[in-house]
């Protein structure tokens, strides 16, 4: 795991500088890493999942993750009421267009914590088609990535945001946010 966050880490910093290739190489470095550490994780490690999809969408290459992520979580009983389960099952939905399937994943992550209600709010909005709604709460996330002292790759980057609004521009619904730690568009 440490060697996809390392991965990640060089995939933010390539892409904050404008090198897009370097940048798509490393996230599909660290989506790879994240892969092989679900594999020998012990279980409910859900985390590894967010990993391998969020690199993956980075890298833009989101629909064989998405379907591989749907494929390890079937059938997992906890991961039934698990926000992190759900929040990557939900992000999957988005990718592969199964916009029915957001609304009920989203539920589960609303009451977690505010980052995961922000979260859900935005890809509830994405699933609906609610261009200002999703703006609403891309800003949001921004914000909250904005005031956070730690990133877990270190570097200063709100990733959750940058991979919405990659799902966005796909459905035409991006917010185009003027923000340095969202380097998209």
């Amino acid at each position: 795991m440490l060697s996809a966050i390392v991965a990640e880490g060089e995939a933010h910093a390539a892409l904050l500088a404008g090198e897009t290739e370097a940048a798509r190489a490393a996230y599909i470095r660290a989506a790879d890493g994240y892969r092989a550490s679900w594999a020998i994780a012990p279980p409910r490690s859900y985390g590894r999942l967010v990993g391998l999809l969020k690199a993956a969408v980075l890298a833009g290459v989101p629909r064989p993750a998405a379907t591989e992520v749907r494929a390890a979580l079937e059938g997992d009983a906890d991961a039934d009421g698990s926000p992190v389960a759900n929040y990557v099952l939900a992000v999957a939905a988005l990718a592969l267009h199964d916009d029915d399937a957001v609304a009920a994943h989203a539920e589960v992550m609303e009451g977690a914590s505010e980052a995961f209600q922000r979260t859900a709010h935005a890809l509830r909005a994405l699933a609906a088609g609610d261009a200002g709604g999703y703006g609403d709460a891309l800003a949001a996330i921004e914000a909250d990535f904005a005031t956070r002292e730690e990133h877990l790759t270190g570097i200063e980057i709100a990733d959750t945001a940058v991979m919405l609004e990659l799902l966005a521009e796909e459905r035409g619904l991006a917010a185009h946010l003027a923000s340095p730690l969202v380097p998209v568009g």
